[in-house]
């Protein structure tokens, strides 16, 4: 592919996700994320529905009745793309791979946030940190996110969910939103990790939604739920490099891939659900931009409620 083919997919990325924002995100996004600003704003006697742990307990006491401090909301986030960018993430059944999925709804989530005049930062990972771009404003940045999120070239095959969130614990310093992209076939599969090895993917999961306000979307291809009846096939693993050979005009073979694979999905969501992380999963077969605005508009009716 020329420079000018590559730079053409950049282009046509950004004028795709452009015209989704125009049509759904339109007052649907990131100023339905709840912050906590840390600038004082005033006192003022309890409400039913405040938060409790704004109460404060020494006037409280006081004045015999109960008082709560309210700050003065962020006006100005930093919204985080944490993009897997693995080998497994280069695997499409469909008309696109996992990245190219992955570039069009963090490029979407990105343009979104520009119009909210937040700043957006860029992380790109695979058993390694590969890029981090830090947060910043303006189209050239919002280009050359696109840009790298499509051409950047792994040096790592693998994969490394905890190495990536535990960077971004460490650099980020303030709470942000961090969307985390990544087809999770590798973070939760055996062996687990020995002891004293560091937290595994669901406690770093956990944590850095306890410091900031993380949301994980799984991209999932048809192909690794379903086999065709394609006959005798060979698979590899594309960051171990394992082959697997099997028959798949075997039903009995298709039936147990797909339960496999309905397994590894459910334990996957029970372990995002113990980590208390909201979670959206899409596939590469289909559009994503409603269920992102379903989503958005999701957040929205929690934080009036």
């Amino acid at each position: 592919m020329t420079l000018s083919e590559l730079l053409e997919n950049v282009r046509r990325v950004e004028v795709r996700t452009n015209r989704l924002v125009n049509d759904t995100m339109v007052g649907a996004y990131l100023s339905h994320f709840k912050g906590r600003g840390m600038d004082f704003e005033e006192l003022r006697e309890y409400i039913p529905g405040d938060e409790v742990r704004d109460i404060d307990w020494n006037v409280t006491y006081r004045m015999g009745r109960p008082f709560v401090k309210r700050y003065r909301e962020e006006r100005e986030l930093a919204m985080v793309l944490a993009v897997d960018i693995s080998a497994s993430s280069t695997f499409g059944s469909q008309h696109r791979t996992k990245r190219q999925f992955a570039a069009e709804i963090a490029a979407t989530l990105a343009i979104s946030a520009a119009r909210s005049s937040d700043k957006v930062a860029l992380l790109l990972f695979s058993d390694r940190v590969e890029l981090y771009l830090p947060p910043r404003k303006g189209r050239r940045h919002l280009l050359r996110l696109i840009r790298e999120m499509l051409l950047f070239k792994p040096r790592q095959r693998g994969t490394s969910i905890p190495g990536a969130l535990a960077f971004l614990n460490r650099v980020l310093p303030r709470r942000s939103i961090v969307f985390l992209l990544t087809d999770f076939l590798h973070s939760f599969a055996p062996p687990a990790a020995p002891p004293g090895a560091g937290r595994d993917a669901v406690q770093e999961i956990g944590l850095t939604n306890a410091r900031h306000d993380l949301v994980c979307v799984h991209l999932h291809d048809p192909r690794e739920s379903q086999l065709p009846p394609a006959g005798l096939l060979t698979l590899e693993d594309a960051e171990t490099g394992e082959l697997l050979e099997l028959d798949s005009s075997r039903p009995a073979v298709r039936e147990r891939f797909a339960h496999t694979n309905a397994a590894r999905l459910a334990e996957l969501d029970r372990a995002l659900r113990r980590a208390g992380v909201d979670t959206l999963r899409f596939s590469t077969a289909e559009p994503f931009a409603q269920a992102l605005q379903t989503f958005f508009e999701t957040r929205r009716g929690r934080r009036r409620g």
